[in-house]
């Protein structure tokens, strides 16, 4: 059982929710990447997802684009991000997975990725660009090292398709609220509901909402349905003041948005 597994089996029985920020690895730095992930949890997320950067980014609206062409820009390497996970993620009170493209561990090697993964304490992956139908051998590799593998159903994907995903998918599963890019939006599709509900009576797999939500409005909305909630627009945009702004400051107004969303809860 992953560290995952235990989380969500933890928070059900507790009646609570997780509140899932995201981050892109390296931007600005490293050091500010470990720094706002304790933050994070300090501030209460129970899970985190960090971004591995990539130049092709596969469903980023313009603002994590930006944050993985800034984190490119400063030649950030995969191993020096394990390295920074290897030193953090020990004193985390909180699991960390990785979004990262199929492209990226499959240059690096499936097997030397989840190995990697799995010595730098990540809990679990989002592979967004691997298709299900070739899943299996990441699936088979991640089980064996107890990391789990998460996959992403969305809006427009057939629902045999996505009894398949859900079959593959180990963790939680990754329900995209709206069609489209990542980004905040200020109203949320009114099918979503409807749709997170019929993947409830598909599976027992924890279901976390991502894409588009940004307000503690959104947040009340879903928490009945969903057990967590990912943000990641709204957080990475914060970040990206670090350029004009005093680092200490940044963290803190991340700390405190983050706080907002968890009280919501």
């Amino acid at each position: 059982m992953s560290a995952i597994d235990h989380l969500f089996r933890k928070l059900r029985a507790e009646g609570r929710k997780a509140l899932i920020p995201f981050v892109t690895a390296a931007d600005p730095d490293l050091e500010f990447t470990a720094a706002v992930l304790a933050e994070l949890v300090a501030r209460g997320s129970p899970l985190c997802e960090l971004g591995i950067p990539y130049s092709d980014p596969i469903a980023d609206g313009p603002v994590i684009q930006a944050s993985y062409t800034r984190a490119l820009a400063k030649k950030v390497k995969l191993a020096e991000i394990f390295r920074m996970l290897s030193a953090v993620t020990p004193t985390l009170a909180a699991p960390v997975v990785t979004m990262v493209s199929y492209a990226i561990i499959r240059r690096h090697g499936p097997p030397q990725y989840v190995a990697d993964a799995q010595a730098a304490g990540v809990a679990g992956l989002i592979v967004p660009d691997l298709p299900v139908e070739e899943s299996l051998a990441l699936t088979e590799l991640c089980r064996a090292a107890e990391l789990s593998l998460i996959q992403l159903v969305t809006p427009t994907t057939p629902r045999d398709r996505a009894l398949r995903i859900i079959q593959s998918s180990s963790g939680f599963l990754y329900y995209v609220a709206v069609v489209g890019i990542t980004g905040e939006r200020q109203e949320l599709p009114p099918a979503l509901l409807d749709n997170v509900g019929w993947l409830r009576e598909q599976s027992d797999l924890p279901i976390c909402i991502g894409f588009g939500i940004s307000l503690p409005e959104h947040v009340r909305q879903l928490a009945p349905v969903a057990d967590g909630l990912i943000v990641g627009s709204a957080i990475v945009r914060r970040i990206a003041d670090t350029a004009a702004r005093p680092r200490h400051d940044v963290l803190q107004e991340v700390g405190d948005y983050v706080q907002s969303l968890i009280d919501a809860l």
